[in-house]
């Protein structure tokens, strides 16, 4: 379980602020269950999905970043909460799958050239003697603002994103499992994309990212 507890180059759990929080959100919870349920909901909802802010760049995924940042898409919100487990001395790691989501914007779907997310990442936390999976990634605002169903985390459940939105349309389908992780596997990451979205995917988010930073 040591690595799973250690820094990585990623997984910043050895940092100020990452410290700082962790001992906020689990102060007074002497279960893990409560702590890591602590953990899982700030993740959750106070750093807001962001798919836009994807880049090709590896210091944008440090836990530390990110949690500054107060945004992020999945992988960089599951190397949050992985980041806060460790220091709160709950072993963490990432898995990765390929993931379809057909309910995902038009925008975003043009952007990825389809609705597979070929490198959706999400947590896998040591409770009670068990891995148990939580993926952090929609915020509570955003499945309200579209009727999605939040994420719930018990602690001892595997808490994965749905099949389903609220209205019954299919949601999430889970079409390839990747493998855990101790760290992000960042080239490996890029080359799923590159793979999966075309040599110019990271282009194609600059400049989307340009025209809403300038209101276009």
């Amino acid at each position: 379980m040591e690595k799973y507890l250690r820094p990585a180059s990623a997984i910043d759990c050895d940092h100020a602020s990452i410290i700082e929080k962790a001992r906020q959100l689990a102060d007074g919870r002497d279960d893990v269950v409560d702590k890591a349920k602590s953990l899982f909901y700030f993740v959750r909802d106070e750093i807001r999905y962001n798919i836009y802010v994807l880049k090709d760049d590896f210091k944008e995924y440090k836990a530390s970043a990110t949690l500054a940042r107060g945004e992020g898409f999945c992988i960089q919100k599951a190397i949050v909460l992985a980041a806060l487990a460790r220091a709160a001395g709950i072993p963490s790691r990432l898995r990765f799958a390929v993931i379809r989501n057909p309910l995902a914007s038009e925008k975003v779907k043009k952007l990825m050239r389809g609705d597979l997310f070929v490198s959706h990442g999400y947590d896998e936390l040591f409770i009670n003697g068990r891995w148990v999976k939580a993926a952090p990634t929609f915020d509570r605002i955003l499945c309200q603002k579209n009727n999605l169903v939040t994420v719930e985390f018990d602690g001892v459940n595997d808490a994965l994103l749905p099949r389903y939105d609220l209205d019954g349309r299919p949601h999430i389908e889970y079409v390839l499992d990747r493998g855990d992780y101790d760290d992000l596997p960042f080239d490996e990451v890029i080359e799923w994309r590159r793979q999966g979205y075309g040599s110019d995917y990271a282009e194609r988010f600059r400049r989307e990212r340009e025209s809403r930073n300038s209101g276009i």
